[in-house]
C-alpha cells in the first residue's frame, strides 16, 4: 500500500465529497468545452444526447430531463430541427403531442462531438504516468458504481 493510498483512507467522506464534486465538476467543464467547431450551444448538444439516450421523448419529457420550461425547449427542439438534427413525428395516441428523435444527421454530430472530447481526454491521459492512468481506471469504475446507486 503506498503512501497516497494510506492519506487517501483516512480522508473522511465529508470532505472528500466536495473535492470530488468539485474535480468531477471541472473536469465536466473542460470536457465539454472539447468539441468540434460549430454553433451547437451546450444545451442544444444536451437535448440531442438526451433524444439518443431515450430514443424519442415528447417535448415535455425532454424538457423534464433536460430541467428547462417547455418554451424554452420548444425554442431548442426548433433550432435543432431546423439544422435537420431533431425530427417531430405525430404521437401516436394523442393527436395533441409530437414525438421528437434525433435524426441521423443528430446522430452524426453527436458522434463527432464525442470523439472530439474523448481525443482531448485521451491526450490528456496519455501525458499521464501508468500508475496513475491505473489509479483514474480504478476511479472510473467506483464512480460507475456510485453513479448506479
Amino acid at each position: 500500500m503506498t503512501e497516497r493510498t494510506v492519506t487517501a483512507e483516512r480522508v473522511p467522506p465529508a470532505q472528500l465529497a466536495p473535492q470530488l464534486r468539485d474535480a468531477i465538476t471541472r473536469l465536466n467543464r473542460r470536457v465539454r468545452q472539447a468539441r468540434p467547431v460549430g454553433d451547437l450551444t451546450v444545451t442544444q448538444v444536451s437535448a440531442l444526447t438526451s433524444l439518443r439516450l431515450a430514443g424519442t421523448m415528447t417535448p415535455r419529457e425532454l424538457a423534464d430531463v433536460e430541467r428547462v420550461q417547455p418554451p424554452t425547449m420548444t425554442k431548442i427542439v426548433g433550432k435543432l430541427e431546423d439544422r435537420g438534427l431533431v425530427r417531430r413525428t405525430p404521437h401516436p395516441t394523442d393527436g395533441r403531442q409530437v414525438i421528437l428523435a434525433a435524426t441521423e444527421g443528430g446522430q452524426a454530430v453527436l458522434d463527432q462531438f464525442e470523439r472530439a472530447r474523448d481525443e482531448w481526454l485521451a491526450h490528456r491521459l496519455a501525458a499521464l504516468d501508468e500508475d496513475e492512468r491505473e489509479t483514474l481506471q480504478r476511479a472510473a469504475e467506483i464512480l460507475q458504481q456510485l453513479a448506479r446507486a
